[in-house]
């Protein structure tokens, strides 16, 4: 995470200092309390693999940029990061394993957001509209603890951790709105990125309140609160894995506009 953020704090200070293009850059940190709920399932030759999520709160860290500049025919871009995590149990054989009842099983999507954007409105009295493409690059980590490794004849032959990982790209159109309440420093924003799809949906969307300290010159420190919701129900491409994952709660962050 310390990683993530001081490249996102480099890079909002190349942005700022490299180019006079650049007249507006925006960053912020915080943690995510959610609640994840679901299911996963892979099914090959050797059977079906049941993962269950135990619905166990947790707590991940996410950071966000976004540069604006004032040439209306390039894209603004904003870049997200932040990561999820589950505990679940899994029953079944899948890949030469067999699961016992109730094993114990990880899964994280560490998750990377490239938004190219473009404003309809700039703060027109008071209200702003983003429109864009959030390309979302996923990296998927599932882990099984003490599974039974299986012979070519069925046979056990001893046990071992089952590790599964892949990195997903997913183009999700993208929304954002945000009205600054008048004569206040408090704002009030909403995104989404969605994509639905031969039977597939995949959505990531906020709610937030905002207040600036707009007394304090040149960078302006501001907290956040809000709300976030994540849907993860998809197919993959070769039939194996399919994921019916939810993840909503609360976060609280700091920011700092420059």
């Amino acid at each position: 995470m310390k990683k993530t953020v001081s490249t996102l704090a480099l890079g909002a200070l190349m942005a700022t200092t490299a180019s006079a293009d650049f007249t507006r850059v925006e960053a912020g940190v915080g943690a995510w309390s959610y609640k994840p709920s679901g299911i996963i399932t892979y099914t090959d030759n050797d059977g079906t693999l049941t993962n269950t999520s135990l619905e166990k709160a947790q707590s991940s860290a996410y950071a966000w940029l976004f540069i604006k500049h004032p040439i209306p025919i390039l894209p603004n871009l904003r870049l997200e990061y932040t990561t999820v995590h589950d505990d679940g149990k899994g029953s079944g054989s899948y890949n030469g394993y067999n699961f016992p009842a109730d094993t114990p099983t990880t899964l994280d999507l560490t998750q990377y957001d490239i938004i190219p954007y473009y404003n309809i409105l700039d703060n027109t009295f008071w209200t702003t509209i983003d429109i864009g493409l959030d390309i979302k690059v996923v990296q998927y980590d599932y882990t099984a603890k003490g599974v039974t490794l299986l012979s070519v004849g069925g046979t056990n032959v001893g046990t071992s951790d089952y590790n599964e990982n892949a990195t997903v790209v997913i183009p999700l159109p993208y929304l954002r709105g945000r009205v600054e309440i008048p004569f206040t420093d408090i704002g009030l924003e909403a995104d989404a990125k969605y994509i639905s799809y031969g039977g597939d949906t995949v959505y990531d969307a906020r709610a937030k309140i905002d207040y600036t300290l707009s007394f304090i010159p040149v960078v302006q420190p501001a907290i956040e609160i809000g709300y976030r919701v994540q849907k993860y129900d998809f197919t993959s491409e070769d039939k194996k894995t399919y994921m019916n994952m939810d993840f909503k709660g609360l976060y609280m962050g700091i920011m700092a506009r420059f």
